[in-house]
């Protein structure tokens, strides 16, 4: 699905009824305040889908948007910086269901292009440890083993409101997975894990001391069953600041796991001490304390996770009306069961629509909204469903805040 131009988004979704995500169970727009002054909505949009309640922006017109608050003013989708402080964050605000893939020069970036990498030098994968051939890989090796690997989102584990959460991104992938390259090496009896790493030679230091040197992680073989290592991304080479040639993706994993400017594959047992890199982000991708051994490290898996993107001022046949508009991803186990609060108001069920498919990418959703008070209101997330993870919801990590001015 390519990825649709910010100005043929805001064209498009300018139109009455041009971004229906979700709706509820209520065909009209109503409810009462809540404590917060918020007036309860329902679910909006999804018409045309099964179960979907009608449209309560149909034959209203997208006036604006209210600007989030408190989310930094660093520029959205230019990078910036060089080694390991350059960034691009990616703006999340445009997306819509013709541009739920990120474009390459949009998806974000944390680390730029090493300095100290010669991009015309042959590359080589070194591996060794536990296995019966050490050798060095070559990427002509590799490529027969390349596949199309499906649309996966990547999220960096320090992704924050700084930033307007755009260390966050989805792109389509092709690559050779990991554990067929693995089976080919063969591995000595004695190997229970693996440790990947990637060229990480910067020649200047970080200013802001965020980042250390050496990026490696290790990893079970069970836990590598998704895994590939990536040489395409939406259909090109992979560009130099994602990776070129080769990467490591780990579906449904923080970023900070999937290794860029792969170069070395080292095959080891449950003795293995965690490497510098697994340290420094052990915090952040939720570790109890900070292991010595890689063998006591959790998976560092992406929770559920639901934030808004975007709020929309509309009037409308009815009214002023506002169209939160967000995205749901992570976690392992699809979930309709979403609900969203405005301040210290109550809590209302978003109703997803068409229903979320997929773990591997991000799903859109809407809420239409009638504030019946000015002011400031902070909106919340969860997840109403106790089997599902949901740790940074539930410490309000994607918290936004919007001002609302008019009602």
């Amino acid at each position: 699905m390519p990825g649709a131009s910010r100005r043929e988004f805001l064209t498009s979704a300018a139109a009455a009824g041009s971004l229906l995500l979700a709706c509820g169970d209520d065909e009209g727009v109503g409810g009462s305040a809540g404590e917060g002054g918020a007036g309860g909505a329902g679910g909006a949009g999804g018409a045309g889908g099964a179960g979907c309640a009608e449209d309560p922006f149909a034959g209203g017109e997208r006036i604006g948007e209210l600007p989030f608050i408190d989310d930094g003013d660093t520029e959205l989708g230019v990078p910036f910086n060089a080694g390991w402080d350059g960034r691009l964050y990616t703006d999340l605000s445009t997306l819509s269901p013709d541009s739920l893939i990120t474009p390459n020069d949009q998806f974000y970036i944390r680390t730029r292009y090493p300095d100290l990498l010669d991009p015309r030098a042959p590359w080589r994968i070194r591996v060794s440890g536990l296995v019966e051939r050490p050798r060095e890989l070559t990427l002509a090796e590799l490529t027969p083993l390349v596949s199309p690997r499906g649309v996966h989102l990547m999220e960096c584990s320090g992704n924050g409101r700084g930033g307007s959460f755009g260390l966050l991104s989805a792109a389509r992938w092709a690559g050779a997975p990991v554990l067929d390259l693995l089976a080919s090496l063969a591995p000595s009896r004695g190997a229970t894990r693996v440790l990947i790493s990637g060229f990480d030679g910067h020649s200047l230091p970080s200013e802001n001391g965020h980042s250390k040197p050496g990026a490696s992680w290790i990893f079970t073989f069970e836990q590598l069953a998704s895994a590939f290592l990536a040489t395409e991304m939406n259909e090109v080479a992979l560009p130099p600041d994602h990776g070129a040639p080769v990467r490591l993706l780990v579906p449904g994993w923080y970023g900070c796991t999937c290794i860029k400017w792969v170069d070395e594959i080292v095959l080891v047992d449950d003795s293995e001490p965690a490497t510098a890199h697994m340290k420094e982000f052990a915090s952040r991708t939720q570790q109890v304390g900070v292991p010595e051994l890689a063998a006591m490290y959790a998976p560092a898996t992406i929770d559920q996770a639901a934030m808004p993107v975007r709020v929309e001022s509309w009037s409308t046949p009815s009214g002023p009306l506002l169209r939160v508009v967000g995205i749901l991803w992570g976690g392992s186990a699809l979930t309709g069961a979403l609900s969203i609060r405005f301040g210290d108001g109550p809590w209302a069920a978003v109703q997803v629509c068409p229903a979320m498919t997929t773990n591997a990418t991000w799903t859109l959703w809407s809420y239409a909204w009638r504030p019946t008070r000015r002011g400031t209101f902070e909106i919340r997330m969860r997840v109403d469903d106790p089997t599902i993870v949901t740790r940074r919801l539930d410490e309000d990590y994607y918290l936004r805040t919007i001002s609302v001015v008019d009602v």
